[in-house]
């Protein structure tokens, strides 16, 4: 089994390193947010090791970007130990958090848990095409949006931001976190824009815009798309 060590830290990556291949499994490292994400797209890995704090861009980020198209486990690491911090990492897309510094053992085991967890449910599931929440579906081969079976119109972005949201159904975003990774570019002063984009998704998809169904805001933090079955 190969896993992505990702650390900005180049002594704790090797260290970390060390203690893996010890174990008997392959290990891949990264030092930054992008290289991170790379490594992760372009080599068949069974578990991410992933650091909170990294040049380019945080490992929060990172893990957000890779959950795009993979659900590999990620255990998150950071020297901070707020619960904040630790229900970020997780919120974001993390399977399990570790404080810096730790016990190579504790480092260890919870890698084997997350394996074998990773194991029975299935590593090579297929991404799926087609992303449902009640009665809105997103096609992604053919790009149509449908609610309750009838067509919906939406423009680029919107369409980029409906998935991008309909995807991580459940979990909720904030606003700049929705602009980095539609517009794929860092946030500066990014309210207007999100929020009228919102605006007009909810238009289109909900029966009524201000009691929306689908499209949700959690106030002071950000935006979900509520998971329905």
């Amino acid at each position: 089994m190969t896993i992505l060590v990702c650390d900005g830290d180049r002594e704790i990556a090797e260290a970390i390193g060390i203690y893996l291949r010890h174990e008997g499994y392959d290990v891949l490292l990264a030092h930054s947010g992008p290289e991170a994400v790379n490594a992760a797209r372009e080599n068949d890995v069974q578990l991410i090791v992933m650091d909170v704090m990294m040049p380019g861009f945080d490992g929060i980020r990172a893990t957000l970007k890779i959950r795009e198209g993979n659900n590999v486990p990620i255990l998150m690491l950071s020297a901070k130990s707020e619960d904040t911090d630790k229900i970020l990492g997780l919120g974001m897309g993390a399977d399990d958090y570790l404080t810096k510094p730790f016990n190579p053992l504790e480092l260890i085991a919870r890698v084997k848990s997350l394996l074998r967890r990773y194991t029975q449910l299935g590593a090579k599931s297929e991404t799926p095409s087609v992303y449902m929440s009640g009665g809105l579906e997103l096609d992604e081969e053919s790009k149509a949006v449908t609610v309750d079976g009838e067509p919906v119109r939406l423009t680029p972005v919107e369409y980029k931001i409906l998935s991008f949201l309909l995807k991580n159904a459940g979990r909720v975003y904030s606003i700049a976190q929705i602009y980095e990774n539609v517009w794929d570019e860092p946030a500066f002063s990014p309210e207007n824009t999100v929020a009228v984009h919102i605006r007009r998704i909810r238009e289109k998809i909900e029966i009524d815009p201000k009691n929306p169904k689908y499209l949700k805001v959690v106030w002071g933090i950000g935006y979900k798309i509520e998971k329905i079955s």
